[in-house]
């Protein structure tokens, strides 16, 4: 099967091409004709399995572009999962000039606002932030035709279950509701139940199992020699790209100041952080400019991180589901990796109720071969820079764009529609050329698509906008 199977509009399977989606994946084929029909819809698939695009691209494809209102609203649990969801929606509506805002806390309130006063197809928010919004009435779901509640078993687990059911109270009728879960328990499925009606229910059976996709095992030791023995085991492994996970911030910060100490390539991400470190961070990694990341379990769910070679449990998880969501930012779309977990003395009750999830004991190795490992300055320096840096999910696609500055905005009277009537008067250029607009108070950005961008950037810099002789320029990244 193919994606122009699935009849969409042209710009979204330009959108895709340049993205690099080949044919759709096993959740992708069954989500997306039920969402193209407006049916509501229970999808139980393990995270890394395609299912953001699954919703994604049904959903712009239904977007009229012409209403201001956001017409969907996606519900998750996490601000980085927010974030990349964003992301996704912008890189495959990128032609069908589509606007997303994402929505989350710790962020100021004045910024959301005004995202959300201007045209916006898509809202992507957290569940808390989301019903402050409605509260103030800042956020309006009138006009909204989807929900998309993500990540549902996670929400359930960060105690944001009652905020989601709030949520659905605000909705208007004639409203199709899609939930993805990667597990369905009870909880789970008495909101369905109650908001989800003549649901189909779409279950994508794991092809590999995470013994067969991970190769995973562990090593026991007292609790006070995890910290050596993770360097030890480092510089053993030299890993290309690993994520270590810890229980705490306070773990995170220890392990992390520990590496770091070393000169490793290091950082960290946990809740306690700034948003901006964090996402700098997280970024960085991705990017293949950081070889270690050190998390809490903020990063274990959805993220979609490519090439992870390995995962270290340095503490054991609580729940078992957790290990699985753990190992699952290595082994994403039928990807293999290798993930390694230290079990100290006080586990005994986390690895027994782990051992009965996946039915299956903990192969558990012995720890002399890497007690023996030498940390010298050779096998460290192996850790300090990165191997390689990944190419950027979208690089493909804002290849051919470029977003242009203006130095006004609303407090100039500026309107979208000025500068799209000065952009059309360009020769050579058309209203298809120009992606989305975000006028702010003082200034205002415009996307240029299709390679045109340095022809507007120069006759921008020479005309006039509603009489006003504004500063041109293309935007900083």
């Amino acid at each position: 099967m193919k994606f122009e199977d699935f009849q969409l509009d042209t710009t979204i399977l330009e959108a895709l091409d340049k993205l690099g989606y080949e044919e759709p994946l096993p959740v992708q084929e069954e989500v997306i004709p039920l969402i193209l029909e407006g049916k509501n819809v229970i999808v139980k698939s393990k995270t890394g399995s395609g299912k953001t695009a699954s919703f994604a691209i049904p959903i712009i494809e239904n977007i009229i572009w012409d209403e201001r209102d956001p017409q969907c609203l996606v519900l998750t649990p996490t601000r980085e999962l927010a974030l990349q969801i964003k992301e996704e929606f912008d890189n495959i509506g990128a032609y069908k000039r589509l606007k997303s805002a994402a929505i989350f806390g710790k962020q100021p309130y004045r910024f959301q606002v005004q995202d959300l006063k201007q045209r916006c197809h898509v809202v992507v928010g957290t569940p808390g932030r989301i019903l402050d919004h409605l509260q103030r009435g800042t956020l309006k779901l009138n006009n909204i035709k989807t929900c998309i509640i993500d990540e549902a078993d996670e929400m359930l687990n960060m105690g944001f279950i009652d905020n989601v059911k709030e949520i659905m109270g605000y909705f208007p009728g004639n409203l199709t509701t899609c939930l993805f879960s990667a597990t369905y328990p009870p909880a789970i499925q008495e909101l369905a139940t109650s908001f989800i009606p003549n649901a189909n229910m779409v279950e994508i059976a794991s092809t590999h199992a995470v013994t067969e996709l991970v190769t995973h095992y562990a090593y026991r030791m007292k609790e006070h020699e995890k910290l050596d023995f993770l360097i030890k085991l480092l510089c053993q492994l030299q890993p290309a790209s690993c994520i270590i996970f810890a229980k705490t911030q306070e773990h995170v910060k220890e392990v992390c100041d520990a590496l770091y100490k070393l000169d490793l390539s290091v950082d960290k991400i946990h809740g306690g952080m700034l948003q901006e470190d964090r996402m700098d961070n997280l970024n960085d990694f991705k990017k293949g400019k950081l070889r270690i990341l050190v998390a809490t379990d903020v990063a274990a769910r959805g993220i979609d991180i490519k090439d992870v070679s390995h995962i270290i449990n340095y503490d054991m998880p609580n729940q078992a589901e957790t290990y699985v969501h753990r190992l699952g930012r290595s082994g994403r779309v039928n990807a293999s990796g290798v993930a390694i977990s230290l079990i100290a003395q006080y586990d005994g009750a986390r690895v027994a109720a782990l051992e009965e999830f996946l039915n299956e004991s903990l192969d558990i190795k012995d720890t002399k071969e890497i007690l023996e490992v030498i940390v010298d300055e050779q096998a460290l320096e192996g850790l300090r820079h990165p191997i390689e840096i990944k190419e950027e999910k979208g690089k493909e696609l804002r290849k051919d764009t470029m977003k242009i500055y203006l130095n006004g905005g609303k407090s100039k009277k500026i309107r979208a529609g000025d500068i799209v009537g000065a952009i059309c008067e360009i020769e050579g250029v058309t209203g298809d050329d120009i992606g989305v607009i975000q006028i702010q108070d003082r200034q205002s950005y415009v996307d240029i698509l299709h390679g045109k961008g340095k022809i507007v950037l120069k006759a921008l810099q020479k005309k006039t906008i509603k009489g006003k002789q504004l500063k041109v320029q293309k935007a900083k990244d």
